[in-house]
């Protein structure tokens, strides 16, 4: 009888261990399934067959067609403009066509390295044989802007662009075939290809030859030599694709959860960090949020904490500077009343020397209250700044609390070795569920508070030694850099920079776009001092500052 009680006393404990071991094992089963599916997302994604997924290519195409798959299985509500798909148009201004060419004594000179046109040049082919040193009828002529600029050098309202299109014009009534610009000093001219000129077209080629190619291929201005000039130039237009899905709990606001999907390709946009003209698969970046989030979805669709509604939005276009998000923001696919958005950007590479980062930690208070619950075992660290270099800035710059969660730069970051063995699925795995914690722990906050916070700029890859703090606006296609917003206690905020101006020029620095302005502040380093020169509304204003 002793015995038997003592079983009977036991038998609870045996019922509780063996339940416990139950919910174990299933907890395990469902982990391995997930890394299972994180692995064979990001394997396709990061296929060769995509050809890096850059935007508005067939790779891009093939990635959206696989998303949508997953989310069609899943019973996914689509939100698109045309079921999940919304698209839109990526203008980039003017390209120089593979058919330009410049030959010069038959000889065939690189472009951009030994030549470019003018964005406004004359579409068309020239062929003479002039001397450079005279300035013939029916012939091309040459003009050293080195004179231009000595003649002016005391006329403070002097604008070099301008004076070349006068020279262009009375070249042109002097029946000259083309304009061939050249500068013989080391006189700074900042002579560039300006995408997004939109001045009237002139009537013959303006091709400005860079010292490298004068020094190579007209050695002598006495000689007279055949040249065979051929200006084609088009527009760059590109159309990209937003995935959209939305599970619908009738609640009053709707979390917006975010992954951007596109890469480099070939690395033809020049935004990758090597020269090899290989794919650039992109696993981590960003075939590992995109597979985070159709994982996410999918937990989400079986239990969705039933306080709000959520919006699932695969962006395009992040990697040449937020235009899905963005597009996204400016025309919404549905009407919805954001609560926050976190953004899953390059969380594949986490171990014991890429903890996770938890960017706009502080977009609201009640960040601080879930995360240190949420994190586990996780290794993570904290930056407050709602903005950054991927698509959650899109949304902080819209009052809306964001986090961004990254798991850091690496020696393969936006290179042709970022490939799928390389990602930890599991470590990918833990970040989606303190994602899914924290879902459900804002369940019950209600609306959250917004709070802007200082805006450093948290990058994803190499960082320059001076900054101006601002938030250069990607979308923008006029020439110059226009300030979606300046970073609080940073420099640009405290010599009144505001957002809307135009950045112009960094000393003798020129710019036309965010490209050349970022070459323009690798030229400084801290404590240079120097002018810069903004367009606000339709003055010109000039600022004296020190890095």
């Amino acid at each position: 009888m002793q015995k038997l009680t003592a079983l009977l006393l036991l038998l609870p404990l045996f019922i509780s261990a063996q339940s416990t071991r139950k919910l174990r094992r299933a907890a395990e089963k469902e982990n391995a399934a997930i890394i299972a599916n994180l692995q064979k997302h990001v394997s396709y994604l990061a296929d060769d067959a995509l050809e890096g997924r850059r935007t508005g290519t067939k790779g891009e195409v093939l990635a959206m067609e696989y998303i949508i798959d997953q989310y069609k299985k899943i019973g996914l509500e689509p939100k698109g403009t045309k079921g999940y798909v919304q698209e839109f148009e990526i203008n980039e201004g003017k390209q120089i066509d593979l058919s330009t060419y410049l030959k010069i004594d038959g000889k065939s000179l690189q472009i951009n390295e030994d030549y470019f046109p003018l964005a406004y040049s004359a579409l068309k082919m020239v062929k003479g044989k002039p001397s450079p040193a005279l300035s013939e009828f029916n012939q091309p002529w040459f003009k050293d802007v080195a004179d231009i600029l000595e003649e002016n050098k005391s006329n403070p309202h002097f604008d070099l662009d301008e004076a070349i299109k006068t020279e262009v014009t009375k070249a042109a009534n002097k029946k000259a075939t083309a304009l061939f610009l050249y500068n013989s000093t080391k006189t700074i001219d900042n002579i560039q290809f300006n995408k997004n000129d939109r001045s009237p077209t002139a009537a013959i080629p303006v091709v400005y030859l860079t010292q490298i190619g004068l020094k190579k291929y007209l050695p002598d201005f006495t000689a007279t030599l055949p040249i065979e000039i051929n200006v084609v130039m088009s527009n760059k237009i590109r159309t990209a694709r937003n995935v959209i899905g939305y599970i619908n709990n009738n609640a009053a606001n709707t979390v917006i959860l975010g992954a951007h999907f596109d890469h480099l390709g070939f690395g033809e946009d020049k935004n990758a960090l090597d020269t090899t003209q290989a794919v650039h698969n992109g696993a981590d970046d960003n075939a590992s949020g995109t597979a985070a989030l159709i994982e996410l979805t999918k937990m989400l669709v079986q239990k969705s904490p039933a306080n709000n509604n959520y919006l699932i939005i695969h962006f395009s276009g992040e990697e040449l500077g937020l235009f899905g998000s963005k597009y996204w923001l400016d025309n919404p696919s549905t009407i919805v009343k954001p609560n926050y958005m976190i953004n899953m950007d390059m969380i594949g590479r986490y171990d014991t020397s890429h903890k996770l980062t938890v960017g706009g930690y502080g977009t609201s208070p009640t960040w601080g209250t879930i995360i240190p619950l949420v994190a586990g075992d996780l290794s993570i660290k904290i930056d407050s700044a709602g903005s950054g270099p991927s698509d959650h800035a899109s949304f902080y710059r819209k009052d809306i609390p964001v986090l961004f969660m990254f798991t850091g730069s690496h020696s393969d970051y936006h290179k042709a070795t970022d490939d799928w063995d390389k990602i930890n699925y599991s470590g990918e795995k833990d970040i989606l569920r303190m994602v899914f914690k924290i879902i459900e722990q804002a369940n019950d906050k209600g609306k959250l508070v917004f709070t802007k916070t200082a805006e450093q700029q948290m990058g994803k890859g190499a960082r320059f030694t001076v900054s101006l703090g601002i938030l250069p606006d990607y979308g923008y296609t006029g020439t110059g850099v226009r300030a979606d917003g300046v970073s609080a206690g940073k420099l640009a905020e405290r010599i009144g920079i505001q957002a809307g101006d135009i950045l112009l020029q960094l000393g003798e620095f020129k710019f036309v776009d965010v490209n050349s302005y970022m070459k323009t502040l690798s030229q400084f380093k801290k404590g240079d001092k120097t002018t810069l020169i903004i367009k606000r509304g339709k003055d010109d204003k000039k600022f004296d500052i020190e890095f």
